[in-house]
């Protein structure tokens, strides 16, 4: 058995619920997440700590709105190569990951070899994004879709 699957085999409720608090709100107190969990304060940040060094908890951050910082346009681009070697891989993975305007990017089983997903404040930028990704990189086929609306997103995972 991994790690991971280990550390999710043991986490008990209380884990869970400390876990449901921090992505609620990681600014919390830890008196408050305590409290909320029906805890003390030094067994919470004990399992807290515990939780990080365990890779469960990997980061804590803050979630902006897109609109409020001028990102309010949200495009998730399909992408087909002829490529498949690693070299190909390597520095696609680079160019993707030098682009702050990718939020995730996903290696797909089926016709479509990946899809990206991208937050930027126009189509002009997504146009730029475009040009450099293909100078970069031979690609086969991009396909951009254009999110109309954004009916969910949550970074909160059902643990």
């Amino acid at each position: 058995m991994s790690e991971r699957s280990e550390t999710k085999a043991r986490m008990d409720l209380l884990d869970r619920k400390i876990l449901i608090e921090l992505q609620d709100d990681a600014s919390q107190s830890l008196d408050d997440i305590a409290r909320k969990v029906g805890s003390s304060k030094t067994p919470v940040w004990n399992r807290i700590r515990k939780l990080k060094d365990a890779g469960v908890i990997r980061r804590q951050t803050v979630v902006l709105d897109p609109a409020a910082v001028g990102l309010d346009t949200c495009f998730f681009v399909l992408i087909r190569t002829s490529e498949h070697e690693a070299g190909w891989q390597q520095r696609f993975l680079a160019a993707l990951q030098s682009r702050p305007e990718v939020l995730e990017a996903h290696r797909l089983a089926g016709e479509i070899d990946y899809i990206v997903k991208l937050r930027v404040s126009d189509a002009r930028a997504y146009d730029a994004f475009y040009q450099a990704l293909i100078a970069e990189v031979k690609i086969y086929n991009v396909t951009a879709l254009l999110s109309m609306e954004e009916l969910k997103s949550t970074t909160i995972l059902p643990v």
